[in-house]
């Protein structure tokens, strides 16, 4: 069974029981975190782009636990200088890695990156048995259709927080356009200018779309089942 666990804004774990996959490790100066970034296990860290409230504390941690950093190359140059001999793997957009607990695609998109050169994606990733995609930070964009069809995504994880990325009914259209089953809000509330009400996008989603949405709280574990 896949446990998908919520740290607080953009990062959670997913753990299928032999293997641990964490994403966008802010956890120092995040004042949801549900857990300090010495506490973490992972065998990987998947990292969406290079802003502060996403790529985090992944040097650290990718340091202590000998984690893999999974990115585009030039946010894995970012880790590399904050923390020498770490492990990594590098992608880019459309490519995708066979790894011992399934598979990972790395997806488009649209938002700053956060260093030179480099873009933002997003990440499909089959684990457990099921196909989760977390959107990372992203405006709508009309091909998270050609990613719903490409793939029958079970859980999408989708910021919500607006200014920065998706608001509500940007976030709703997402959950329609990728066909999902289950959608979790992600990316709102730890700061005012993100704030949402989580539970008003839960009712229109559910209203309009075929999606069940899951509203997390920071140190919570759910089953994707």
């Amino acid at each position: 069974m896949l446990q998908y666990t919520y740290y607080g804004h953009a990062c959670f774990l997913l753990n299928d029981g032999q293997h641990k996959v964490l994403a966008d490790p802010f956890l120092t100066g995040n004042p949801m975190a549900a857990i300090k970034q010495e506490e973490v296990a992972c065998d990987y860290i998947l990292i969406s782009h290079a802003h502060g409230d996403h790529l985090g504390d992944a040097p650290a941690i990718a340091k202590r636990t000998g984690a893999t950093i999974i990115a585009i190359p030039e946010v894995i140059g970012v880790c590399e200088e904050a923390a020498p001999g770490i492990k990594s793997h590098g992608m880019n957009l459309g490519g995708s890695v066979k790894l011992p607990f399934g598979k990972v695609r790395m997806t488009l998109a649209l938002h700053s990156s956060g260093v030179a050169g480099g873009i933002a994606c997003g990440f499909v990733i089959q684990m457990g048995g099921r196909t989760v995609y977390f959107a990372g930070d992203t405006a709508l964009f009309h091909d998270m259709k050609l990613i719903g069809r490409k793939d029958s995504i079970d859980y999408a994880l989708l910021p919500i927080g607006d200014n920065y990325t998706m608001g509500l009914e940007d976030a709703v259209l997402a959950a329609q356009w990728l066909n999902t089953g289950h959608v979790i809000p992600i990316h709102y509330n730890p700061w005012p200018v993100i704030e949402q009400d989580v539970e008003r996008y839960k009712e229109v989603t559910e209203d309009s779309t075929r999606a069940v949405v899951h509203i997390v709280q920071p140190g919570e574990t759910i089953a994707l089942e």
